[in-house]
């Protein structure tokens, strides 16, 4: 379980692929090694762990569709939310992810993913790879990538086949349902965390 929760932040992070990831195998494997470096670095900064979550949240907004994974995760409930409401919901759903997973990167140090095939599907593409993590078994993580917004992004991921995109939606479900359906509410709460 603890690294599907390190792996969740990864893709709640937006550690994705930008212009050149879904190109070729090795444009993808660059990137990937590029941005576990660039989490490295955070991490072996030294910085404060409020401005190591400032840096994921960069990262996080960089790198991932922010827009389609916010929507996603608000579920159904997105078509009532009015567009201030989804914009308040996408500020803290960033936030909230940035400090749901980001104490979790230090697991990461020493560790690698290698990326071990790209094909398309459908619209999008799906780069598979293997995690390597120190003192675990190796493990299956597979990317899915998109250009709908107009850039090669990342957009949801799956460990071990368990989709985390939708593990986020039951969560942000779950918070809705506990405020009654008032989306004003679950933003609070939702701000209230982080």
């Amino acid at each position: 379980m603890e690294r599907r929760v390190f792996l969740a932040g990864l893709g709640a992070m937006g550690i994705a692929p930008g212009t050149a990831w879904a190109l070729d195998k090795n444009s993808a494997e660059r990137l990937i090694n590029a941005l576990v470096s660039d989490i490295n670095r955070v991490i072996a900064s030294g910085k404060s762990e409020g401005a190591m979550f400032r840096e994921f949240e960069r990262i996080f907004k960089k790198y991932s569709d922010t827009s389609y994974i916010a929507a996603y995760a608000m579920g159904v409930d997105a078509r009532r939310a009015s567009a201030a409401q989804k914009r308040s919901f996408s500020q803290a759903f960033q936030k909230y992810v940035s400090h749901k997973y980001g104490s979790r990167f230090r697991e990461f140090i020493g560790g690698r993913l290698e990326v071990t095939g790209v094909s398309k599907v459908k619209n999008w593409y799906e780069v598979s790879t293997v995690a390597y993590l120190r003192g675990e078994s190796p493990f299956e993580v597979t990317f899915l990538v998109s250009d709908r917004s107009g850039q090669d992004l990342f957009f949801n991921m799956y460990i071990e086949g368990v989709n985390l995109l939708l593990t986020e939606r039951t969560e942000i479900g779950a918070m809705i349902d506990r405020n009654g359906g008032n989306l004003d509410k679950m933003i609070a709460d939702l701000q209230a965390i982080t």
